[in-house]
């Protein structure tokens, strides 16, 4: 979460305006490696237990230190990072009754699941998302991801193919393209984990990476292309780091 404005108001506890820039603002949620705990979210003046981004809300945080914390600082929460859905909101109310995709969490369920597909889809990438429990799940590229996500958050997402080799299946190409997501590349500790988990065969990293940026001035999201880190939309300079 970015942190907006912050005023001390007890040793070692601060109250801030604070946005959510990924994953969900959490009561309970520990911020950089444990320093830092959110104690109350009060949304629009109504305590909530959490916030989605890319809304709002004053906080209040607690831990040795949180007194240095200044406007503009983004902070990191514990754990693997999770994104939630920031895309046109016509597709998010649409997956809610859509077609999901299908978990795969064993070298058998994935061949359970590559046996029923077409070949005309085999040809092609598949869709495929991470959820929060580390499961992998996939569906055909046609499907939004969020349909396959079940409109919830994910550590990862994109689009994947798979070959046969050697008589096992692995993956041939993989990337972090979802512009519903827009996952940063640092997603792929937890891809790399459930295509394990599901008993498939890897590269070491995303075939083909995708940086994702969302513009200060104009709120436009861009994909940086070729390093150049304009707004496509506004001409401002994009951030050099995520902040989705």
């Amino acid at each position: 979460m970015q942190i907006h404005t912050a005023e001390p108001v007890a040793p070692g506890v601060v109250e801030c305006v604070v946005r959510c820039v990924g994953g969900l603002v959490r009561v309970g949620q520990r911020y950089e490696a444990g320093r830092f705990t959110v104690d109350w979210i009060n949304c629009y003046g109504r305590r909530v237990d959490q916030i989605p981004p890319p809304y709002s809300a004053k906080v209040q945080l607690s831990g040795a230190g949180v007194e240095e914390l200044r406007d503009r600082v983004v902070i990191l929460a514990d754990g693997p990072r999770s994104y939630g859905y920031v895309g046109p909101r016509e597709i998010w109310r649409a997956a809610r009754g859509a077609e999901g995709g299908r978990a795969v969490g064993s070298a058998a369920e994935f061949e359970a699941w590559v046996s029923e597909q077409e070949q005309a889809d085999l040809a092609e990438p598949f869709t495929y998302v991470v959820d929060v429990q580390g499961l992998l799940w996939l569906a055909p590229r046609r499907s939004e991801h969020v349909a396959c996500a079940g409109r919830g958050q994910v550590l990862g997402a994109g689009e994947v193919a798979f070959r046969r080799a050697g008589g096992a299946w692995e993956v041939d190409e993989i990337s972090n393209q979802s512009t519903g997501y827009c996952p940063d590349l640092d997603s792929w500790a937890a891809v790399a984990a459930a295509l394990d988990r599901a008993g498939l065969g890897r590269p070491d990293g995303f075939t083909h990476e995708v940086l994702f940026r969302r513009c200060p001035g104009c709120g436009e999201v861009n994909v940086v292309r070729e390093g150049w880190f304009v707004c496509a939309l506004c001409g401002d300079d994009l951030p050099a780091d995520w902040n989705l």
